[in-house]
């Protein structure tokens, strides 16, 4: 199990020492047995993993940790396998000591077009929200943050980070079995807030940026990535039934109306600094997620629209300041 005792002591610092205390018991309760019927297969998987260790990392370019040498055949064939008993591996990818994680994301290529917009991460205290299994948070202790937090309710994406903690023990970056709603409201301790992915699926997408404003200390900076349509300030999408096969997702908004919305929360120096759509190249079905991905969700003669006939995924990146 992953020591989480740094993390307790960094929000004990930042003046967090109840909520520490609360969130012990939380993440050990979420990860229990009974939580998810594939607990059982997931947690065999993790504690199979090897024992190694290594000073080969690096998590300013990549996340990429040990070398192919430093295990033989057979034994990168083990931890292949092993590793694949926590399918399905949305975000990254990875490389364990010769081991390709090639995840439905590349998220890093999000990493890439996000970094060089925001304030530098340099000692900063981090809080990513909706983290899955911390890929970002690793990429941003690579960037000097002094700290990250991440937090998703899933429980698989928290065994798929402690796979990857096994081998990083020292570098601080914790993620744990929380949603937005266990955070203390108006908690004001994080130099940097991230939301990548999370707010369409929020009912409330306005209660979902006061919340994140809530995180930040006074001039602590929001990020902020999300579904967008194109349209002026009075456009938004909201979906009858799914998108791109998805069932939750409620309110897709135009750039223009999200930074309505920020200001509205009581954000400033708002400002959209990137847009992209989403490429079949970026997400995608691999050996390391099998299920149905962006192909899959658009229209077969169209690529332009989902399969229920809305604009395909095109994605922003905002930046405001509190």
């Amino acid at each position: 199990m992953i020591d989480y005792q740094p993390l307790f002591d960094a929000l004990a610092e930042s003046g967090q020492a109840g909520w520490a205390a609360e969130i012990k018991n939380a993440i050990n309760e979420r990860l229990t047995m009974e939580n998810h019927g594939d607990m059982p297969r997931w947690r065999s998987g993790l504690d199979r993993l090897p024992e190694i260790t290594t000073q080969q990392i690096d998590l300013t370019d990549k996340v990429h940790i040990g070398r192919a040498t430093e295990l033989s055949g057979e034994q990168q064939a083990a931890l292949s396998a092993d590793l694949k008993a926590l399918h399905p591996w949305r975000k990254g990818p990875f490389e364990l000591f010769g081991v390709q994680i090639d995840t439905e994301w590349h998220s890093d290529w999000k990493w890439d077009r996000v970094l060089p917009h925001i304030a530098p991460l340099a000692g900063r205290r981090v809080l990513d929200v909706g983290c899955g299994n911390g890929y970002h948070g690793w990429r941003m202790v690579g960037a000097g943050a002094r700290w990250v937090m991440g937090i998703d309710p899933n429980p698989l994406f928290s065994l798929q980070y402690e796979a990857i903690k096994r081998y990083l023990p020292d570098v601080p970056n914790y993620v744990v079995p929380l949603g937005i709603e266990d955070v203390p409201v108006q908690c004001a301790c994080f130099d940097s807030v991230f939301s990548m992915g999370v707010l369409y699926h929020r009912r409330s997408p306005l209660d979902h940026l006061l919340e994140l404003k809530g995180c930040l200390r006074d001039n602590g900076e929001l990020v902020l990535e999300t579904l967008v349509v194109e349209g002026d300030e009075n456009t938004v999408l909201v979906p009858q039934g799914r998108y791109a096969k998805m069932r939750n997702v409620w309110f897709i908004p135009s750039v223009l109306m999200l930074e309505n919305w920020l200001r509205r929360c009581g954000f400033k120096n708002v400002r959209c600094v990137e847009v992209s759509p989403t490429s079949i190249e970026e997400q995608r079905s691999t050996e390391w997620m099998t299920f149905e991905s962006l192909t899959d969700f658009l229209d077969q003669e169209d690529s332009n629209k989902t399969i229920e006939g809305y604009p395909a995924p095109l994605r922003a990146v905002l930046v405001a300041t509190k």
